[in-house]
């Protein structure tokens, strides 16, 4: 057997052991443990569904009696008693509540459906949130929005059509079968079983084909939807360096992508119809022909003959429908697994077994001989020991790529120490919960990103149960309020996304007054006013001063003027404290803190 042989027959049993993962994955949806309304709602559905179908296979025998009454073929009893307008009225009742118990089962069921639908989504958009900032960093936002939305519409048709179309579909055609071999011969079960195998078997195989194909489909428009919201995140680069016309290419070329497997999908679709049509036709030629012959030989009557074409039709229709079902079932169970992978994607950071919530009495923070790198083979920082008493303002300076962030990031817990502990209070942040450490911390970062929704809402941010008073407060020690009271529409303007239509200051502002407003015993302040211009960051530098009174301060710098006022000054190269000490200090040390401090003088005299 060819290598590519055995590839294909490996990879087709992993797609089967994915689906069957996938249907054992959503079934407790269906059948919940601690919902029993929800159990009672699919039997309901299925009897309503039970029904629908006996009535269906019974609709054909009015029709039969009907024409057999017109053709004068009838035999004495019930049916003619009816008479051929009751009988056709009797015919039209029996279509009518086939359809009424079909829409009656997908009520019942449709609250199940949507039940499921918004769980698994709250539970996916949770997980999401609980992942790992390198998780989040090598991660398209787009591929992420596009997995939950195929992966959550999967679940509701999945659910729905594994009950009511599959099942239901095989229930009918047995039921058919029956009515064939009983009422008829066991000769036109034949036909119709084999018609339906070979169906099934020419369905199965070409949409196994189409899948490949469709998922080839999915993953071109996925990437076509990452460099469209890739590009529009960064508007206003793409307008620095001109290059409109550049992301259109890209965007334009992952659409040319796009379309050649969606041509290659319509055009399968196509065969696959048609050949289903086929197949179908001939099964319904035979199975009428032998129908025909028996009416002429005075075996069977008219209203025979009509019955057995109603039978048939009655099998064409959900049989057409069948290979549409699978082949959506197929697409759903492969929507759903990349959804179930990114479920099982266990988070880098989680709460020990027993975590306990911080309490925080003065705030002291202490790394001690903390070792970290983001990739295990390059280190970032190589034994820092340094302790922050409560109270206290330390900066952090150094040059680019010293470890400077890092330790921003190990405080907030976005990374866990590979050796060493980083404490607050005495309490190690690992064992620690870490919504109780996050509350104790206020961070103000470089950039700071806004919600695109109103500056009331993104103030609120730092503690939703705040009063408008509370807020307005926080404004005001921002020095922002005069600024939102002289807008149009004051506190309910729309900041735009990610805060575009304020300023940096502002903006800077507006967050400060977000972390005022959480009353964080701990501050982080992350380069905070390097993004500034200096005019801007000196109004600034007086809030962020005001800020940190009484609380432990860990301000991260570029530009040394901003932290000439720390209580310690701790110089950071290369992943190791190589000064530190009040600024007077290290300025007649001579060090490297000096020499720093100089070149950036005479950068700004020469500015």
């Amino acid at each position: 057997m060819a290598t590519t042989d055995i590839e294909a027959q490996a990879a087709r049993a992993e797609a089967r052991r994915s689906g069957w993962r996938t249907i054992r994955r959503v079934s407790p949806y269906l059948w919940p443990a601690a919902h029993p309304w929800v159990k009672r709602r699919v039997v309901l559905a299925l009897l309503v569904l039970f029904l629908a179908k006996v009535i269906a296979v019974g609709t054909p025998f009015f029709y039969k009696a009907a024409v057999d009454t017109l053709a004068g073929e009838a035999e004495p009893g019930m049916w003619l008693a009816l008479g051929a307008i009751g009988l056709t009225v009797a015919y039209g009742m029996a279509r009518l509540m086939t359809v009424g118990f079909q829409q009656l089962r997908d009520v019942i069921f449709a609250r199940v459906g949507q039940r499921a639908l918004r769980q698994l989504a709250l539970e996916t958009f949770q997980h999401i949130h609980r992942l790992s900032m390198r998780y989040h960093i090598t991660r398209k936002t787009g591929g992420l929005s596009r997995i939950i939305e195929r992966g959550v519409k999967g679940v509701e048709f999945l659910l729905r059509f594994l009950l009511f179309s599959i099942g239901p579909l095989i229930l009918e055609l047995l039921m058919i079968g029956v009515v064939l071999a009983v009422v008829f011969d066991i000769w036109y079960l034949a036909v119709v079983v084999v018609t339906i195998g070979l169906y099934i078997w020419f369905t199965f195989a070409v949409t196994e084909w189409r899948v490949k194909i469709r998922k080839e489909m999915n993953d071109q428009d996925t990437d076509a939807n990452q460099k469209a919201i890739d590009s529009l995140l960064n508007f206003e680069t793409v307008k620095y360096f001109g290059a409109e016309r550049r992301e259109a290419d890209r965007y334009d070329g992952a659409m040319e992508r796009y379309v050649a497997a969606a041509l290659k999908t319509s055009y399968s679709l196509a065969f696959l119809n048609f050949g289903q049509s086929l197949l179908i036709t001939a099964g319904l030629v035979v199975v009428m022909v032998m129908a025909a012959v028996g009416v002429q030989n005075g075996a069977l009557t008219v209203g025979d003959f009509v019955m057995v074409n109603a039978y048939m039709i009655q099998i064409t229709m959900p049989l057409n429908f069948l290979g549409t079902v699978y082949r959506e079932i197929r697409q759903a169970l492969i929507d759903m697994a990349d959804m179930f992978n990114l479920l099982e994607q266990p988070p880098e950071v989680s709460d020990a077994e027993n975590a306990r919530d911080l309490k925080v009495n003065g705030g002291e923070v202490d790394l001690d001989d903390v070792v970290f790198g983001y990739d295990p083979e390059r280190p970032i920082l190589k034994g820092v020991s340094l302790r922050v008493g409560a109270g206290q303002t330390v900066a952090i300076v150094g040059p680019s790529g010293s470890g400077k962030s890092t330790i921003g990031r190990l405080l907030f817990r976005f990374y866990d120490v590979v050796s060493g502990a980083l404490r607050i209070d005495g309490q190690d942040v690992r064992d620690v919960t870490q919504d109780s450490l996050h509350a104790q911390i206020g961070v103000v970062p470089q950039d700071t990103v806004l919600f695109n929704d109103t500056i009331y809402y993104n103030i609120a941010y730092g503690r939703p149960d705040a009063s408008r008073a509370e807020i307005e407060e926080a404004a005001r020690a921002a020095k922002i309020h005069d600024f939102i009271a002289d807008l149009p529409q004051g506190y309910e303007t729309t900041v735009g996304e990610r805060g575009l239509k304020l300023s940096g200051g502002e903006k800077q502002r507006v967050g400060i007054a977000r972390t005022l407003l959480k009353n964080p015993p701990i501050l982080l302040l992350d380069e905070a006013t390097s993004a500034l211009d200096s005019e801007t960051e000196r109004e600034i530098q007086d809030e962020l001063r005001a800020m940190g009174r009484g609380r432990t301060v860990i301000t991260i710098a570029h530009r040394l003027s901003t932290v000439v006022d720390a209580d310690r000054i701790v110089v950071l190269e290369n992943g190791v404290i190589v000064e530190e000490g009040r600024h007077e200090e290290l300025l007649a040390r001579g060090g490297r803190y000096a020499a720093m401090w100089q070149r950036q003088a005479a950068e700004e005299e020469a500015a």
